[in-house]
Parts: C-alpha cells; structure tokens; sequence
C-alpha cells in the first residue's frame, strides 16, 4: 500500500463517516491521483482550472473535481461542463457568467458559495451579511442552470484554535439560517476544513474537509 493511501486510510477513520474527505491533488501528479482512485476515492480537488482540465483528461471520467480556487470569469466557459462542484461562487459578476455558461450549454453547475470567515487580505469570499440578500436575489431565477449546494469558507492561517473554532462556528450558524429558507432547506454541504484545522471544522459540523498535504504530502 502507497503512503498516499495510508494517509488517507489515517485520516478517514478519524473523520465522521457523513463527512466527505475531498482529496486536494493541487500540485500533486496524476499518478499519485491514480494511487488513490485505484482505492476507491473518486473526489479530487484542484486550486486552478487549467490544472484540473489537464488531470481530468488523462484520468478516468468518473473523478468528482472540485474547484476550490479562485474561479476568474474569463475561465468559466473552459470549466462548465467538467467540474462536479465549485466551491469559490463569490461574487454576482461571477455568478452571472456562470449563469449564462450553463444556459447556454444547458447543464446544471453546482456551487458553493464562498465566504469571508477571516479577516486576512489573503483569503476571498462574500460579507457575511450579504449571503443571504444574495441568494434571495439571485437563486431562484437561475434554479434551473445554478444549483446552490452549500457555503464553503476559510479559517484564519494561525495557531489559535479558539479563533479558528469561532470562525467555523459563524459559518455554521449562517449555514444554518439559509437552512431555514423554505426553498433552500435541501442545502447540504458545509465546506469548511483543511490540513491545519480540520479537527476544528469537523467539531463546527462541517460536512466537507479539504486537505492536501496530509494526504500527498508536499508538493511534487
């Protein structure tokens, strides 16, 4: 058995089995991806479009990407039709060409959206305070090409695990109050987690952890 599969082996048995562990293959070879695909993972995430149409070219069709980077409007049109999940909606300019990506290839693209949990400069995502206006505006009129599945949100890059719990625990809350909306009850993935803080998240309900290094190990 691969080191890459034993860390995953490690890591999955002490998450939560409701809990999705998605695989962060940024950076990482393709066969490196296949060593764990061969074990049975199917949901692989990448930071960059053209990194994950590249490695979903060469590997089975049946791979869930996910992009959790940044997504550029001008990169939507290469990515519509191949991503599983975007996990980085942040912005209505970037939600109206997604829109119009999807309608015109008529499929159905599943988000996320991204939200500002940390005050780093570092870190994207939308206020807190207009998640909700947002999905009241905009969701219902593009159900049928923009599915919203979830939040997806990222700590503080620091030791202070209270921090860090308090902005998982914000997360959640909100999370929980687009819960309570009649047309977005069926909202389901809370993606919050990565290497360093995964314990945290996982303790904050989150459904989703993404974790690289910890798995693969440094960068290939």
């Amino acid at each position: 058995m691969s080191i890459v599969v034993e860390n995953y082996r490690r890591i999955r048995a002490e998450i939560p089995p409701h809990v999705l562990l998605l695989a962060v293959s940024k950076t990482h070879t393709v066969q490196k991806i296949l060593e764990l695909y061969q074990y049975g993972v199917r949901d692989f995430g990448e930071n960059k479009v053209q990194d994950l149409l590249e490695k979903a070219a060469q590997l089975p069709s049946d791979i869930r990407w996910h992009l959790i980077g940044h997504l550029q409007r001008n990169k939507v049109k290469s990515l519509a039709s191949t991503v599983h999940l975007i996990h980085s909606l942040d912005s209505e300019r970037l939600f109206v060409e997604l829109a119009k990506e999807a309608k015109r290839l008529n499929i159905q693209v599943s988000v996320l959206i991204q939200v500002q949990i940390s005050p780093e400069d570092t870190k994207f995502g939308m206020p807190i305070a207009e998640v909700i206006p947002f999905i009241a505006t905009h969701f219902p009129a593009a159900q049928g090409h923009v599915q919203l599945k979830g939040l997806m949100g990222m700590a503080s890059f620091v030791s202070d695990k209270q921090l860090i719990a308090n902005e998982f625990n914000k997360l959640r809350e909100l999370f929980q109050r687009v819960k309570a909306i009649p047309d977005f009850s069926h909202i389901s993935i809370l993606s919050m987690g990565m290497s360093q803080d995964w314990p945290q998240a996982v303790q904050a309900e989150s459904t989703c952890v993404r974790i690289g290094s910890d798995i693969f190990g440094q960068r290939s």
